[in-house]
């Protein structure tokens, strides 16, 4: 299999990453609620939301890179709090990684997650055990990229990294938090599921669910 995700591909993993947020979203926000802002879920919908909107223009782009640019460049601007940089950059990266291209295999596939993993580590300052989104990113890039390198054929992989994320997801919870605002709770953020790293689950699987079986994932 040498090309993965194609721009229908592509298109069709970020309308279901968006249906997933939105039926997700009052989950997210009750997490941010214990250790954050309480508008994650909101935030991050509404941010979907939007790129679905400039998705579906009669102008929008029609390659790989072009339309993680402006799907970054859209969370950037409509999402409040510190998911929309982030995920702007993660989005941004990976279009930078990808180019100008119709379809990416697996190897560049990867390539792509590792350029937006080392994005969002530099914007936010951050690396694993930190209680962020990270800590379901990298365990999530770390394990697609092993398990292509070992020869696990793609729809094994990806599976494993959507696993791997939602496992780093788990891990949040008896974790301090270091980083964002869950860090002002000390303590306090003991005990709590990271909704950016539940937020980042739902992006893997909803990749693994659309890149293995198609749009509905069935």
């Amino acid at each position: 299999m040498s090309e993965i995700v194609d721009v229908s591909t592509l298109k069709s993993w970020l309308i279901r990453f968006a249906g997933d947020v939105e039926e997700h979203a009052a989950e997210l926000t009750e997490l941010d609620s214990a250790i954050g802002d309480a508008d994650h879920g909101s935030n991050l919908a509404r941010g979907m939301k939007a790129v679905i909107t400039a998705l579906v223009d009669d102008e929008a782009p029609d390659s790989i890179g072009p339309i993680l640019k402006q799907s970054g460049m859209t969370l950037v601007s409509t999402v409040g709090g510190a998911s929309g940089p982030l995920y702007g950059t993660l989005f941004l990266r990976m279009a930078a990684s990808a180019g100008d291209c119709d379809a990416l295999g697996p190897q560049s596939l990867a390539q792509a997650f590792r350029a937006g993993l080392d994005g969002v580590a530099a914007r936010g300052k951050a690396t694993a055990g930190e209680k962020t989104l990270l800590d379901a990113l990298i365990p999530a890039v770390d394990t697609l990229e092993s398990a292509l390198a070992e020869g696990t054929p793609f729809d094994d992989a990806i599976r494993a990294a959507a696993d791997a994320a939602e496992a780093g997801r788990d891990a949040t919870i008896p974790m301090l938090a270091t980083k964002g605002r869950a860090s002002y709770l000390g303590e306090r953020s003991v005990g709590h599921q990271d909704p950016g790293a539940t937020s980042l689950a739902l992006l893997f699987r909803a990749a693994a669910n659309t890149m293995i079986d198609g749009e509905d994932g069935k």
